[in-house]
């Protein structure tokens, strides 16, 4: 019996410590007119339910339910451990989308801080900043341009290697290679399969721990992303030191790449990056340009095989730009303007199945929108789903219609899968390239089936085929 109630009276301090630590921080004392919503347990708010909705296959059910509970323009909520202000509908992300850096600024939970330790030297807002003064060079059309044709042929290379002769084969594991590859290449100038075979499996084991409850125990995603990014970090530090080596001896070009982009820019100062900052950044760049596009390419695949006439209509635009080819020709810009149904349907795929469900922000000063207020330190998170699945933005949202992208296309602010405003993502045209690259090769060589009609869609964190998506190969 004693020590029973030793540990009640150890453990109920604390606990009412916790709860006044929570409340205190969510502002209920101070600040009456928060926006409707519940803040869930304290510490862990309702993180749980956000994520387990997703693994479930409806990650749409936790924003919808609390819509039409509360309000369709604002609730708020605790995820990640933060009072969190979830803004909903085309006006809320105009709102959040054009105050950035005045109202709010880019904010990660903290496991991405830790998965990236060079991410705590500076502020989110100052390393956002410096990065998209960096990318604009490389990631503009006019500049994407020379990498078309190597996307060509990375393309045919995985399908000889990884599709051709195969009866069957699974879909996911295969589109993050294939965008992987195209990854190192553009990054890091990278193009032996075996060296990017070396960076596959931690990879794929950080980027599936990136947004996981950080807890750092043996065996959990946390704990192996943390571990898989030591991993890459070290290699890319090897790599990052052989290239100054290049550089210096002419070897290498300053235009390159990205990689010697960064090695040779400077800040404000005229101080060069360290090697850290440069390793995370590609960590970065790598993760960008990889998962959320290996996931549009699967779902792509996914309902291309569900709907034979929308097969067929990408089959006729691709096969007609294929008969303009020589033998051995490559795909150049001009191909790719001319695929505009292909991009249709690449873009109602993504507002069915949003490769990206959402971003984070947070309040660096007090605002109020939709007539509540959002305390200074509070974060906000926009969800695609908010208008991607709204039957106001888009009419008969369940229904598949690439239709809606003809002419001026959806509303402004309603189909957001690369977000908007000055955080519009600067990867938005090289993913396009890749995704069409893709969609010309897989369709020009095979027409195909689902091998499970009724598999089912999770969240973790990227959207993904339960089983990923294997599908039987019927070659043209």
């Amino acid at each position: 019996m004693v020590p029973i109630l030793l540990i009640i009276s150890i453990c109920l301090p604390v606990l009412s410590l916790a709860v006044f630590v929570y409340y205190k921080k969510s502002d209920y004392a101070s600040n009456p007119n928060l926006p409707p919503g519940k803040m869930g347990l304290p510490l862990i708010g309702e993180s749980i339910e956000y994520l387990l909705t997703g693994r479930r296959g409806h990650p749409e059910k936790f924003l919808n339910d609390r819509m039409a509970k509360y309000s369709s323009q604002l609730f708020k909520t605790s995820i990640f451990g933060e009072p969190m202000a979830v803004v909903c509908g085309a006006a809320g992300n105009k709102f959040l989308f054009s105050n950035e850096n005045k109202l709010v600024q880019s904010w990660w939970p903290d496991s991405v801080n830790k998965i990236f330790p060079s991410s705590t030297q500076t502020s989110s807002k100052e390393e956002s900043i410096k990065m998209r003064k960096m990318l604009p060079n490389f990631l503009k059309p006019d500049a994407l341009q020379r990498y078309i044709g190597m996307m060509d042929m990375i393309a045919q290379r995985h399908f000889e290697s990884s599709w051709d002769g195969k009866r069957e084969i699974t879909v996911f594991p295969l589109a993050k290679r294939f965008t992987f590859w195209v990854a190192c290449k553009v990054f890091l100038s990278i193009e032996d399969p075996d060296h990017v075979a070396k960076f596959a499996d931690p990879f794929n084991a950080m980027a599936a721990g990136i947004i996981s409850v950080p807890i750092n125990l043996p065996g959990t995603p946390f704990r192996r992303a943390i571990n898989a990014a030591e991993t890459i970090r070290k290699e890319l530090m090897a790599i990052i030191k052989e290239r100054k080596i290049d550089l210096a001896d002419k070897k290498a070009t300053p235009n390159q790449d990205i990689l010697s982009h960064m090695l040779l820019a400077t800040d404000e100062n005229g101080q060069y990056l360290n090697e850290l900052n440069i390793a995370d950044r590609i960590l970065g760049l790598l993760i960008g340009g990889h998962d959320t596009a290996s996931a549009a390419i699967t779902f792509v695949v996914k309902y291309l095989a569900e709907l034979p006439n929308i097969y067929n209509e990408v089959y006729k635009e691709q096969i007609e730009i294929a008969r303009t080819k020589k033998e051995g020709e490559l795909l150049n810009w001009e191909d790719l303007q001319k695929m505009k149904y292909s991009w249709n349907v690449a873009c109602e795929v993504m507002r069915v199945a949003p490769p990206l469900q959402g971003a984070f922000r947070e309040a660096i000063t007090d605002f109020t929108f939709a007539g509540f207020s959002i305390p200074k330190g509070w974060k906000l998170h926009w969800n695609v789903n908010s208008t991607h699945t709204n039957p106001e933005c888009f009419p008969e949202p369940e229904k598949f219609d690439p239709g809606r992208f003809e002419d001026k296309g959806p509303a402004p602010y309603t189909f957001v899968p690369f977000g908007g405003g000055p955080r519009m993502c600067p990867g938005k045209e090289y993913a396009r390239l890749e995704i069409l690259v893709f969609m010309h090769n897989v369709i020009k060589r095979f027409k195909w089936e689902k091998v499970i009609s009724n598999e089912k869609m999770i969240v973790d964190p990227l959207p993904m085929p339960a089983k990923g998506l294997p599908i039987r190969l019927l070659p043209h």
